[in-house]
């Protein structure tokens, strides 16, 4: 055998245990309803200092963008639920582009703008459609359509049927929202950002979905969809979105998980080691690059949320969902890697 055979095993063997970054960036939502918090320019730079090429705005807040720039990190931005009526005008939406993207374009990374999260249908869902088609031809008059993708993030709370996955279905009431804006995506080449929270769905039916199936910690598969095994809710609830979006006409659609948490305290099941064991098997699952049972292959980008525990946040719950505390040292110690930490289930 050639003495250069084992010296490049050698190599390939230390750039897997020193570089395990291969596969699908994790991002995280960078949130700021906290009066503690680092500065911007801090923040960005902890990104930086984690290996954290993704980050979610949840506004075009201008010290951050101004942070992010010449990083390289990809930049989902936000236009806020309250900015949704006045982009239905196509000059205010040019106006929004021109001072929050083409004014900082393309030292910062825009990958994605979110026009509207988690918006009811019932409560100003009329007008996200239209919002979004004014800020797609705003980017389009720069000739940014291809480069930077226009969407909407949606909740759960969208969803009728949801079990098995595969039976996946928005509710009857909010299709004529949904479904026009999946033909839109659809068109524009683009994705659907959607919140997926197996927290959620466990305290909502901790009866009959097991903690560990919650936390990736399941030992094997726990529910059978035909010919598809799930081993994890996470997996489950994305491949109920995939199975409604296909439904509402979108079969080539790409589904990003935009959020996605698990808090360390202040409610049912909410402790540090449950918390650390849904972050650090997550991220290790996103890097697995791996798809799910309906999707196989196919990367699942996703969003943690959230960079810190936000303390002007209500209720109790929604303070406790931070990776890194205000101080900024990490809540829990867990790679941004590929490498799958075990964590401890705990009721």
């Amino acid at each position: 055998m050639s003495p250069t055979i084992p010296l490049l095993l050698l190599l390939a063997l230390f750039a897997t245990i020193f570089n395990p970054t291969s596969g699908e960036p994790v991002g995280v939502c960078y949130g700021m309803m906290g009066n503690n918090l680092p500065s911007k320019q801090d923040t960005i730079a902890l990104f930086r200092q984690n290996n954290i090429r993704r980050v979610r705005l949840y506004d075009p807040n201008q010290e951050a963008l101004n942070a992010l720039k010449n990083t390289g990190i990809e930049v989902l931005v936000g236009v806020p639920n309250s900015d949704l009526r006045s982009l239905t005008n196509p000059s205010s939406a040019r106006e929004w582009i021109r001072n929050n993207v083409l004014n900082h374009y393309p030292a910062v990374n825009f990958k994605y703008i979110a026009v509207g999260n988690e918006v009811v249908p019932s409560n100003g869902g009329g007008d996200v459609l239209p919002a979004m088609r004014n800020v797609y031809d705003a980017l389009r008059g720069a000739n940014l359509q291809d480069r930077i993708k226009v969407s909407t993030a949606i909740d759960m709370t969208l969803i009728g049927n949801s079990f098995p996955p595969s039976s996946g279905e928005f509710r009857g009431d909010v299709r004529w929202f949904i479904d026009p804006i999946i033909g839109f995506l659809t068109s524009t080449n683009s994705v659907l950002l959607a919140n997926i929270y197996p927290y959620f769905s466990y305290i909502g039916n901790p009866r009959d979905i097991a903690l560990s199936y919650a936390l990736f910690t399941s030992p094997s598969v726990v529910v059978w969809d035909g010919s598809r095994g799930y081993q994890n809710l996470f997996d489950a609830l994305l491949d109920v979105v995939y199975s409604a979006v296909e439904r509402s006409g979108g079969g080539s659609l790409n589904v990003v998980v935009s959020e996605s948490g698990w808090p360390s305290n202040g409610g049912t099941a909410a402790t540090f080691d449950n918390a650390k064991a849904y972050y650090t098997n997550l991220a290790a699952r996103v890097r697995e690059n791996r798809g799910t049972p309906k999707k196989p292959g196919r990367g699942v980008e996703t969003y943690l949320f959230a960079m810190f525990d936000e303390n002007q946040k209500n209720p109790e719950i929604e303070k406790n969902f931070g990776v890194f505390l205000p101080n900024k040292q990490p809540k829990y110690w867990f790679s941004f890697g590929g490498v799958r930490e075990e964590g401890r289930a705990v009721e």
